[in-house]
């Protein structure tokens, strides 16, 4: 199951959200331009490590900035190209119309918060890894529980796979995001106590989704319910 886009129309233009998938990709370009080695130097420079924040002190003798400004830093940088685009596309369907709702400068601090939630679940829960946490997973995982709080009923125009059979249906966003945060927690219950050396934040992703229900309506302006 795979959004594509959705009916929801926006009052203001999501220059944000427009901004944040431009940095995105902008630092994605960046890693595309380094070598292996550089690369894995930078992904470990700027991505976030859990252990630092358990034992308080830098893994990375080489990051230019004090670890913990790598919560904020992690949420620009991707692993692959499957890995943005697929953020990205999220970001772009959902944060429009979540940017709309609390206006531009509050959307910048819910994403944000978001992220840094989605990170300290993760961090919380795999304290002894030295695997570098990377993605906009968390932040953009806060938007998603933000729209189906505020807009469970918007249609969204979503790919369907039946074996070799592929469809595009329009289903409520209640339908489509409660289907991807379950996911999100049937992967992160197998993965517990497994400390396996990489893979998926899962834990980052529910923290994320959680932290944009109980957040937005703080933020809600209500400009247009």
């Amino acid at each position: 199951m795979l959004p594509l886009k959705d009916n929801n129309p926006t009052r203001t233009f999501p220059y944000i959200t427009i901004i944040l998938i431009v940095l995105n990709g902008l630092v994605f370009i960046n890693q595309l331009l380094l070598n292996p080695a550089a690369e894995k130097m930078f992904i470990y420079s700027f991505g976030a490590i859990p252990y630092e924040f358990k034992a308080m002190e830098r893994v990375v003798p080489f990051r230019p900035f004090p670890f913990p400004l790598s919560i904020f830093t992690s949420m620009f940088v991707h692993g692959n190209l499957l890995h943005i685009l697929g953020n990205m596309l999220y970001l772009w369907i959902f944060g429009d119309n979540i940017e709309d709702r609390v206006g531009h400068g509050s959307f910048v601090f819910f994403y944000l918060l978001c992220g840094l939630i989605g990170a300290a679940t993760h961090i919380s829960l795999s304290p002894n890894s030295t695997v570098p946490m990377i993605g906009a997973s968390g932040a953009i995982s806060g938007i998603m529980g933000a729209y189906m709080l505020l807009y469970p009923h918007a249609k969204v125009s979503t790919l369907i796979f039946f074996g070799f059979f592929i469809r595009i249906v329009e289903l409520p966003a209640v339908f489509v995001l409660g289907y991807w945060i379950l996911i999100q927690l049937l992967n992160g219950s197998q993965m517990l106590g497994l400390n396996l050396p990489g893979g998926v934040a899962w834990f980052a992703h529910i923290g994320g989704f959680l932290g944009g229900l109980f957040l937005v309506p703080f933020l809600d302006k209500g400009k247009y319910t």
